[in-house]
């Protein structure tokens, strides 16, 4: 189970940070996942002590590698194998999403000239 070094891609896929090894090895492709202050390739190799940035916007995930893993484990085992260090704010950021867009019921249509009214005040004193 325990391995010396494997690829970023792979360790990400195989603790559940993303769903799939493609999704991984994509995500590093496109300069989403940094280590040492240094956007890196799917094919860098990851030892214990690590400290990875992953940027899944709005949020930036820090994690530290606690055990290094090339084989997908149960979601329990995966918890084991990092720690996650993103701090309180980075989280809270998840939860602006849901503040800033206006809820409707599907099926109700455009708002209507008054509702828009409401909806642009609404968004003027929120921000």
């Amino acid at each position: 189970m325990v391995e010396e070094r494997v690829r970023i891609d792979k360790w990400l896929w195989a603790v559940r940070i993303f769903k799939t090894r493609s999704q991984a090895t994509e995500a590093c492709r496109r300069g989403k996942i940094i280590i040492g202050g240094v956007t890196v390739k799917p094919s860098r190799e990851v030892k214990t002590d690590d400290i990875i940035f992953v940027r899944k916007l709005p949020v930036v995930f820090t994690y530290k590698i606690l055990a290094v893993i090339e084989k997908r484990v149960s979601a329990e085992l995966a918890r084991q194998c990092y720690e996650d260090l993103t701090s309180p704010e980075e989280l809270d950021k998840m939860n602006i999403k849901e503040s800033v867009f206006i809820k409707r019921d599907k099926g109700s249509g455009r708002p209507t000239k008054k509702e828009r009214r409401i909806i642009d005040k609404i968004k003027k004193d929120h921000f």
